[in-house]
Parts: structure tokens; sequence; C-alpha cells
């Protein structure tokens, strides 16, 4: 996943990292995940720089702030949510889904507080996508398991 001065960020299942390739200067570093054990999956990039990390084994959704090298960490609800991939809207709430309850989980990274979205039949969620062009934004994600499209939309 590329930064705004064309850095490479990627994950490291397996040595549970967040790692970055300098563009100008061709050094890695990484930076050792905060949960042991959280299995990091899928990121992607804000418009601030932060990375957001779906830490499957550890439960948990992470933002590393690329400015700073530090990670904060939010703890999903409900056990063995494993979520895969995350991703910021435009109004500061972090969508994941659950590979494993079949749920969607949307958490306002203001107050640290989730909402979960129960589905009405089995998923396996993996990327997952937010449509920023209505007043409010729309999660989108495929359900693996039923060959179909999710399409979740808040009331609030």
């Amino acid at each position: 996943i590329p930064d705004a001065n064309n850095n490479l960020y990627f994950t490291d299942f397996v040595n549970e990292h967040t790692g970055r390739r300098d563009a100008q200067k061709g050094v890695v570093s990484l930076f050792t995940m905060p949960t042991r054990g959280a299995s990091p999956r899928r990121a992607q990039m804000d418009p601030q720089g932060r990375l957001w990390i779906g830490e499957y084994r550890g439960n948990k959704v992470a933002m590393f702030d690329t400015r700073t090298e530090r990670f904060t960490e939010w703890a999903a609800p409900t056990p063995w949510s494993a979520p895969y991939d995350v991703v910021l809207d435009k109004l500061g709430f972090a969508w994941t889904g659950s590979m494993s309850t079949d749920r969607v989980l949307r958490l306002d990274t203001r107050a640290g507080e989730f909402t979960e979205y129960l589905l009405p039949r089995f998923t396996n969620i993996r990327r997952v996508f937010v449509d920023d062009r209505a007043a409010k934004p729309v999660f989108w994600i495929g359900n693996n398991q039923g060959a179909s499209i999710v399409k979740v939309e808040p009331l609030d």
C-alpha cells in the first residue's frame, strides 16, 4: 500500500509486523504489532497517511500512524470476529467485516465504540469497500460463501 510519498507499506501475517520500504533510500523498517498473535491481514491507507489494519487472530482493528510510527488498537466486541480488511469512511468511521461471525463492524474512531450489523445469512467477509460519494457512506462487501454482494447503509 503506498503513502503520499510513494513509500510502500505491507503487513506480515506470520511474523506479526507492519513494514515500510522507504521510496528514496530503499530501506525496509519493521514495526511490531502491539498484540502478540495479531496476524495482520490487509491494510488500507487513509487520506491522513494512516494505515488501517485488520488483526485477524488478534480480533482487533489497528491504525498505524505513519508519521508517529505508533499503533492504536480497538478490540472487536464479538469474539472470533477475525477482521480481515479495514477501510475508513469520510465521516471517520472504520469499517471491517468478520470472516467467522457473519457481522459487519463499524468503529466510531472518536468514541472507540463499535456498532455491529448481523447479516441475514452465512458470509465470509474478506475485502471491504466504502462508497463516500453520497451524504452518508455506503459499505460494500462480497459474500464469499453465498455468491452475492452485500450493501450496508446505516440509518444513523
